[in-house]
Order: C-alpha cells, then structure tokens, then sequence
C-alpha cells in the first residue's frame, strides 16, 4: 500500500502494522457531509423508492412470495460480487436435492448466505446490529465452504490486505487496521450505530458499509457480511418493511464503481462519490424490485386462476402454489415432511398442476424426482 495514494487526513490515517507495511485505520463515525442540491435530490429519490417497495411489502398478504426469491437472488450477487460462480438456477435445485452434494460446489456458499440473512433478520427482533450479531452472522456464512478454516465467527488475530492474488503485503492495494488498532475501531463502529446519528437513516447505512469494508474484521468473508448488514439495518430500523432490496445485484453490475468508490474514501476523503454511488443504488434496486413484484404477483394471481377453474381439485393443492412461490424447484418428500402430512397426499397435489401446465418434472427418474415451475422460474431467473 503507497502512502503516497493516501492523500486525505479527514477519512482516517496511517500507521505501522507487520513487515514494517503501511495500513489505513478509518476516523470514528460521522464525517462532515456537505449537502447541496444534488445529494439531496439524490437522497430524495432514494427515499421515495425505497418507501414504495416498503409499501409494497406491506399490502403483501403473504410478503413471502417476494422475501424467498429476493434473499436468494441478493445471496446470489453478493457472492458473484467475490468470485463465486452458481446461479439462481443452480441455488433452487441445489435447495430442493439438498444434502445432496450439489453439481456447482460453489452453490453451497450462496446457501451460506440464505442461511445467514434469515438467521440475522430473526435476530434482530430481540439483538441490535451488533458485533455480536456480526460474528454470529459470520459463521454461519463461512461454515463449511472455501475460507473456513480461518477462524468461523472470530475477529482475526493477524494482518489481513486486500490486492491481486497472491500478493505480498507491501504490494497490497489496501492494509486494514492492524491488530492493536482493530478493538477500537470496531467499538467505534457499534458506538455509532447506538448513538442516534443525526444524518437520514440512508447516509447511515452508507457510512455503516463503508467504516465495516475499511476496518475489514475477518480473514475471509469480509464483503459478504458488509453486504448483508445493508438490509440488515434498513429492517432494522424499519426504513424496510420487509427485506425485498436486492442491492448486491446493483454493486456486482457495476463492481469496478463499487470498489474504486469504496477505496477513495480511504485514499482521498471522497465521501460524495460513495455516497452518491450508494443512493443511486438503493433507487434503481427499489424500482426495479417493484417492478419484479409485479410479474411475480401477478403469475400468482394467473396460478390461483387457472387452479380455480379446474376440476377435482385435490386438498393441499392451493396450498401448494403458495409454496412454489418459495420454492420453485421442490421434491414432494421434501414438502411432505415440511408440512408433516402423507406422500401421496402431495403427490396428488403436485399431479393436478402438472395436468394444468403449472408443474413439469425435470429430472426424469423413477425415484426422488424434482419437480419445477417453469413459468415462475423464467420470471425469476430472467431477473438475474
């Protein structure tokens, strides 16, 4: 890491850390934020379309029509965003043959990351955005997958850097905090978010993102968590109704921006430019979102009609297209034992879709078949 290309005092400083090596420790939280004309309009935009998504998870009847896919899809960018390849496709059959070992091994750590936003937003009824929660959320995504190995849930106890792989840290793009500095950060970080800033709830979550990503706590895993803690705060302090923005798809489309934006901060004390990168963000996800919520709300209404209109409907089959909606790819064992009730009373639920072209079966076995819906799964994997 140059000192030379950290030229700004007001965002952080620089100190010592291991082989005689430079690392940048950010300032407390807040900075000073100038706010013109176009941060406003930009943060009025945001807001607006954050609120109508808000708004429309709170008409949902059943708000997990949209939660399911969208934590799946988030889960899916995020981790594309640090070099994971498994798509939306291969998460839903994965989810459905599961413990199965998966045909992408990669898919296991976007599992991961379902695992670890449902867990977390859980938590949040009874436990703030915390260190705590933080770690808690940590393990659960790195369980069992590349980068476990180093320390699950624990705040490191060495230097990490981040640059090209296989770098030295003397040729590290970024150093962060060494250890002896890596404490106060972090307390610093948490008093923040307790404190009742001042700045609107969305400038909060940008710097909350940017101050985790520079103090970079774990030895792996560092981005994902960040990420995971945007709607984590956002539910939290009720800004979201439910979690249905999926800003990873946002920074992974546009990861040269996302980095470059992050890192001068550090470098240069450019706070607009992230900030602004952020909050046209959170707008384009928002409409975006809503407009998906559209086409997914309404192929559920198209299923419930074209179910109404048939004949000899057996039990448990309305209750069905409710749960395609969370899980598009499904065995029928997998739902009998999630609703405890007989096989067969599934299987004669899972028949009459298929008769009226909303189910296909798709692998073609005897035994353990899975079943799809493909109308569904093109409305959702078209997102991607």
């Amino acid at each position: 890491m140059d000192p030379k290309d950290f030229r700004d005092t007001t965002s952080g400083r620089l100190v010592k850390t291991v082989e005689n090596a430079w690392a940048f420790v950010p300032n407390p939280l807040p900075p000073k934020i100038e706010y013109d004309s176009k941060l406003s309009l930009l943060l009025s935009e945001a807001d607006i379309s954050l609120g109508d998504l808000s708004g429309t998870g709170r008409r949902l009847s059943n708000p997990y029509l949209l939660i399911s896919p969208y934590i799946r899809r988030e889960a899916v960018s995020s981790s594309a965003i640090e070099g994971t390849i498994a798509s939306l496709s291969d998460l839903f059959f994965y989810e459905a043959s599961e413990p199965k070992k998966p045909k992408v091994p990669d898919v296991r750590e976007v599992k991961n990351y379902v695992r670890a936003m449902e867990h977390g937003l859980e938590q949040l009824s009874k436990l703030p955005i915390s260190i705590r929660l933080v770690r808690d959320t940590h393990k659960i995504l790195m369980e069992g997958v590349r980068g476990s190995e180093m320390a699950l849930g624990e705040i490191r106890r060495r230097q990490n850097w981040i640059g090209p792989p296989n770098c030295k840290i003397k040729e590290a793009t970024y150093v962060p905090p060494p250890i002896n500095e890596l404490g106060n950060a972090l307390s610093d970080w948490e008093k923040y978010l307790h404190s009742d800033p001042d700045e609107p709830p969305l400038i909060q979550c940008a710097l909350m993102h940017y101050q985790f990503e520079a103090i970079h706590p774990f030895l792996d895993g560092n981005g994902r968590v960040g990420r995971l803690l945007i709607p984590f705060f956002l539910c939290e302090r009720r800004f979201l109704s439910q979690p249905l923005l999926y800003l990873s798809a946002f920074f992974e489309k546009y990861r040269n921006d996302y980095y470059s934006t992050l890192l001068a901060v550090s470098q240069r004390g450019e706070w607009r430019g992230w900030i602004e990168f952020f909050l046209r963000g959170v707008a384009t996800q928002a409409q975006d979102a809503i407009s998906n919520a559209t086409k997914i709300l309404d192929l559920h209404v198209e299923f419930q009609g074209t179910l109404g209109r048939a004949e000899n409907v057996p039990a448990h089959t309305h209750r069905l297209i409710e749960e395609i909606f969370l899980s598009p790819v499904f065995s029928i064992s997998k739902i009998s034992a999630k609703w405890g009730i007989q096989f067969k009373s599934v299987q004669r639920a899972v028949e009459k879709l298929m008769e009226i072209g909303i189910l296909q079966e798709v692998t073609g076995k005897v035994r353990g078949k899975i079943f799809s819906a493909p109308k569904l799964l093109d409305v959702l994997i078209g997102q991607e």
